[in-house]
């Protein structure tokens, strides 16, 4: 059944993921109160944020992982009116991609992606 999932519902998963491990992210590094740790979170989760990412990790990803962001980029969905499209299609891929490796059970490869993430944030 996972594997023949469309992008968008891989997408679902991989918004739920990502949104989970931003999350931890952030009370692990002990950014306080509330208000403060949704603003933090809502910026990195937002489309241009995945989108970033994205271009980060993407020279680090296989070739089935980089078919599954294709596939999510291209997926046809509506893009809400205050979202860059091109922004939010990458983004949709992005998520696809979390989403496809939390599905075949990939944690340690979500915790490489996730690792090269915070390197990125910390150059």
């Amino acid at each position: 059944m996972k594997n023949n999932l469309p992008p968008l519902l891989l997408a679902y998963v991989g918004d739920a993921v990502f949104e989970l491990y931003v999350r931890q992210k952030l009370v692990t590094d002990g950014v306080l109160p509330i208000s403060r740790l949704h603003k933090k979170a809502t910026e990195i989760v937002r489309a241009g944020g995945q989108d970033s990412i994205l271009r980060q990790i993407e020279p680090h990803l296989t070739e089935e992982e980089a078919d599954i962001v294709r596939r999510g980029r291209n997926t046809k969905g509506r893009v809400p009116k205050n979202a860059d499209m091109a922004a939010y299609r990458r983004a949709t891929g992005f998520e696809a991609l979390l989403g496809w490796l939390y599905l075949h059970g990939a944690q340690e490869r979500l915790h490489q992606l996730f690792a090269l993430i915070q390197a990125g944030e910390e150059d």
